[in-house]
């Protein structure tokens, strides 16, 4: 199966001129994006992903769960806002493209079972879905609802996705359980600081019980079911947390609307209780999932 990585065109300003997206895409890829695992595995199990799987992941980071499906044997499509996480995506699901090496050559000099690598040059999920439709499986796994306007955004981007998706097709929402069983939300408070974020950033509020609801009713889907995961965030240290956090984009308003330097100390101060007697930070989570189907 053929791993396809598509550019998503952003549709707000640029209000984080001083954070490097480089750095936080190295950041979230090697820190953030693993802590999300037992996410990724709880849904591909339940929707029995595999080797007849055609699977659209929106808003696909790095690609960590495009490759989870990918050694399951779904092929894989993947569309993002970041040009700096969907170029460590390629490096991760198109390695031999990424060093440049024979795509269809295997170990031992044989032909690969995957025709070779393509990548499309669209814009958006909706120019991305006439050349590759036909998804059963459409997954949004980074958490919704959380930045403020967020659940409106992904409805639109949905819609404009779905109608790649066969009829009946499973998508995919995830969003934070309950503040009582996250410890991370207290930590994350610290992203509510500034009293007046810029209206482009996407700044932090506390998961509500019906986001994944309203999501999937504004793109016109009927719910199938839900879920609840455990992900601790569990980090080497201080320093590896308040990397891995800030690569998440939450915090961005509170940088853009105060200092960088404040917010990290603000947040080290907030992950002082999660600090354990080795110095690691171990913090305690669940994530809801819900499962809605194309009409």
């Amino acid at each position: 199966m053929t791993p396809t990585l598509v550019r998503q065109h952003r549709s707000h300003a640029d209000s984080t001129s001083r954070v490097d997206p480089w750095a936080r895409a190295r950041d979230w890829s090697e820190i953030q994006e693993r802590m999300l695992v037992p996410l990724y595995e709880a849904v591909h199990e339940r929707l029995e992903v595999g080797p007849a799987t055609r699977l659209l992941g929106l808003r696909c980071g790095s690609g960590l769960a495009l490759l989870m499906a990918a050694s399951r044997g779904a092929a894989v499509t993947g569309v993002d806002t970041s040009p700096e996480r969907l170029a460590l995506a390629r490096e991760r699901l198109l390695p031999e493209t990424a060093r440049g090496r024979d795509a269809g050559r295997g170990e031992n000099g044989g032909t690969r079972a995957r025709t070779a690598p393509r990548l499309l040059a669209a814009v958006d999920a909706d120019a991305a879905g006439k050349e590759t439709a036909g998804f059963d499986v459409v997954t949004v796994f980074e958490p919704a609802g959380c930045p403020a306007g967020d659940s409106e955004g992904l409805g639109e981007q949905l819609a404009a996705a779905l109608p790649a998706a066969r009829r009946g097709a499973a998508v995919v929402l995830v969003g934070w359980g309950p503040p009582e069983r996250c410890a991370t939300s207290s930590v994350l408070r610290v992203a509510t600081k500034p009293a007046d974020p810029l209206p482009s950033a996407r700044g932090w509020r506390p998961a509500r019980r019906d986001d994944l609801e309203e999501v999937a009713q504004r793109a016109g889907l009927k719910p199938d079911g839900s879920g609840r995961v455990s992900c601790p965030f569990g980090y080497a240290g201080l320093d590896s947390a308040v990397r891995g956090l800030l690569s998440t984009g939450l915090f961005d308003a509170a940088i853009a609307a105060t200092d960088a330097k404040q917010v990290d100390k603000e947040l080290t101060e907030a992950l002082h209780p999660h600090r354990r007697q080795d110095g690691t930070v171990w913090m305690p989570n669940v994530f809801r999932y819900l499962v809605a189907r194309v009409p």
